[in-house]
Parts: C-alpha cells; sequence; structure tokens
C-alpha cells in the first residue's frame, strides 16, 4: 500500500520512488508506511519507515507491527544500490529505514480505522469547533468523518480537514477520561 501523499517530495518524483522502494520492502516482509525526504544538522536524510507485512491489514498494534534492526539492515543493505542505480535523487543524502514507531504516523483512512480506540493528537487545516488541535481516542470513521472523544466532547471531524495526525503514547493512567454517551442502566 502506498501512503497517499503529494507526487512531489522536494522535488523527487515520489512516485519513481516508490516504485523502487516498495518492492525492496516487500520482498524483505515489510510493508511501506511512509517516505519522508528532509533536511536535518548532517544533511539530506531519505527516511523509510515500514512495518511488518500485513499490519494494516490485520490491524496490528504498534508493538506487534514493529520491525527489529536485522529487517531494517537488510531492506537498506538492498534499497541502497537499487537508489543508486535508478539515480533521482541528484545530491547526496542518508539512507535510513526504520519503525514509525509508537507514536506513528497516521496518512490514510485505513490508518485511522487500524487505530481505533487509540489516542491520537491530530493537526486540523480548518478548526473544527474552533479548535485547530485535538487530542482525544479515535472512535469510529464512517463517511469521511473521523469521530474523536477528547476529555470535553465527541468530536466529528472531516477526514479532508486532518493536514497531520499521529498516534499519542500514555505513559500512565490519565485521570481524564474521553468524553462518552451516557447509558440508561
Amino acid at each position: 500500500m502506498s501512503p497517499p501523499s503529494p507526487t512531489i517530495l522536494h522535488r523527487l518524483d515520489k512516485e519513481a520512488l516508490l516504485r523502487v522502494v516498495e518492492p525492496i520492502v516487500f520482498a524483505h516482509g515489510g510493508e511501506l508506511v511512509d517516505v519522508e525526504f528532509k533536511t536535518e544538522r548532517r544533511g539530506w536524510v531519505l527516511a523509510i519507515l515500514v512495518e511488518k507485512a500485513g499490519a494494516n491489514e490485520q490491524r496490528m498494534s504498534t508493538k506487534d507491527a514493529a520491525v527489529d534492526l536485522d529487517l531494517c539492515s537488510r531492506i537498506a543493505r538492498d534499497l541502497s544500490p537499487a537508489l543508486d542505480v535508478a539515480d533521482f535523487i541528484p545530491h547526496a543524502y542518508h539512507l535510513e529505514v526504520g519503525s514509525p514507531g509508537i507514536e506513528r504516523a497516521l496518512h490514510s483512512e485505513r490508518d485511522y480505522v487500524r487505530f481505533v480506540g487509540q489516542k491520537a493528537k491530530l493537526k486540523l487545516s480548518e478548526p473544527v469547533l474552533g479548535q485547530r488541535v485535538l487530542v482525544g481516542v479515535l472512535d469510529r470513521v464512517a463517511e469521511g468523518h473521523l469521530r474523536v472523544l477528547t476529555p470535553e466532547r465527541a468530536v466529528e471531524v472531516p477526514l479532508s480537514s486532518i493536514a497531520q495526525a499521529r498516534l499519542v503514547f500514555d505513559f500512565g493512567s490519565s485521570t481524564a477520561e474521553p468524553h462518552s454517551k451516557k447509558r440508561k442502566h
């Protein structure tokens, strides 16, 4: 599954990049989560984020979907010469292959469905109920909307207005419970 994103990634043809990356990741028993091309202190970095194959389809937790260093090394070892042959990155860069981690970014409707019941932070391109940032439990996805249970209330967010989203790891129990419907006994 290709992560949905722009066709151009910092002046790189992302579709061409994915045609090289995805088969190699898949051949090693991985599933591509995201590709990032960014600058860091040490220069340009091409970050390839992978999980175990079938992670999305089987709705694995981030723990169960995590890949180990050996798998990342094998992918990088095969990917590096393939990218050199493709030669569409015009300058020096560092290749990193790793797991997206427990606070992984969410990119698609499939991600939101997969992580229903998990806490997430959403940055919105358009305010919903006067807020551009929401933190709460992903409750459900239906008809192009995501329902998020915040400590204050349940909020319906159009998927199209989510600019960025990522899971949030809780380092212990929180005293604030998400808003939920009160049930009649």
